[in-house]
């Protein structure tokens, strides 16, 4: 579906709830044996009943979006510089890889103007895998989403958890950002960015454009940032597999260039959207992922004490 169309579907409220860009899929077995409890069993109902981690050596399996996470690590619902929002979806476990980058980030966000750390939202579930509801990434434990919302306290109680909302940047569906956006959030983009572990970062369009006017010297850090649906409230942090992960299928880099040319497209077709096209076929219901769509790994992922 090409940026034009899924401007209109935007325009309507269809594209907010849209997937993370294609993602490059691991070849599977469809004929592996599985145990009588897990056929004909969603993956997302296995991989959402799990309330903690396998009991493995750390290693992702699959790809961002069909894949799982062996012995998966949890972030501490509060730390010096962050803390894990909405306790009760258990979705602040990955990859030791990420919880060290949250660390990492969390403190360079702690030294800006009135930001005392991250608030952190959705990481993976215990195993990662399929969710419940919401994402179709997330599934290896090295995707995080971060909130736009300043952590100016970090003494937040679960309840409070569940009821603070983040904040929107943009204006004009996406166009341009709005009066919350601050130099600060520039910063911290720039920092998540310039990490070598990130593989790329998704953020609202009006965003990517507002960083590449404000940037200034060495540029090659916008590379990693990318124009997608939503991601207003947040942004989405995507690492690279970590080295020596051999069962982890990374993401195609992202093209050459800054990318502020393509984010400025995305921008013009949200400002002046084509009308729909008549002849577009209609879009095919999602299939959900069954354990055969998952590398064989993911089944001891789940057999794991």
């Amino acid at each position: 579906m090409g940026h034009r169309l899924l401007t209109v579907l935007a325009l309507f409220g269809l594209a907010a709830c849209q997937p993370d860009p294609p993602q490059k899929t691991v070849t599977l077995s469809t004929h592996q044996e599985l145990p009588a409890t897990m056929q004909g069993v969603q993956a997302k109902q296995l991989f959402g009943a799990e309330p903690k981690a396998s009991n493995q050596s750390s290693s992702p399996f699959g790809s961002y979006a069909k894949g799982c996470l062996a012995g998966g690590t949890e972030l501490a619902e509060t730390g010096p510089t962050w803390q894990a929002m909405r306790l009760s979806r258990n979705r602040n476990w990955g990859h030791p890889v990420t919880i060290d980058y949250i660390k990492d980030l969390s403190a360079k966000a702690a030294q800006q103007p009135g930001w005392n750390g991250l608030y952190i939202g959705d990481i993976s579930q215990p195993r990662g895998g399929p969710m419940l509801t919401g994402h179709r990434s997330h599934q290896l434990g090295l995707d995080i989403d971060i909130w736009m919302r300043p952590a100016d306290t970090l003494t937040l109680s679960p309840t409070q958890r569940e009821n603070i909302s983040s904040i929107s940047m943009r204006r004009n569906n996406g166009a341009y950002v709005n009066s919350s956006w601050t130099k600060q959030h520039h910063n911290i983009l720039k920092a998540a960015a310039s990490d070598p572990r990130v593989a790329r970062i998704f953020v609202f369009p009006g965003a990517k454009v507002q960083m590449c006017e404000d940037a200034k010297g060495d540029r090659s850090w916008l590379r990693k940032i990318r124009p997608w649906w939503g991601h207003h409230y947040h942004f989405h942090v995507r690492l690279n597999c970590p080295e020596g992960a051999e069962g982890c299928v990374n993401q195609d880099p992202p093209p050459a260039g800054d990318g502020c040319d393509d984010a400025r497209k995305w921008v013009q077709d949200i400002l002046f959207p084509p009308p729909p096209d008549p002849n577009a076929p209609p879009p095919k219901p999602r299939r959900e992922l069954q354990m055969t769509d998952l590398p064989k790994q993911c089944v001891n992922v789940l057999q794991s004490p």
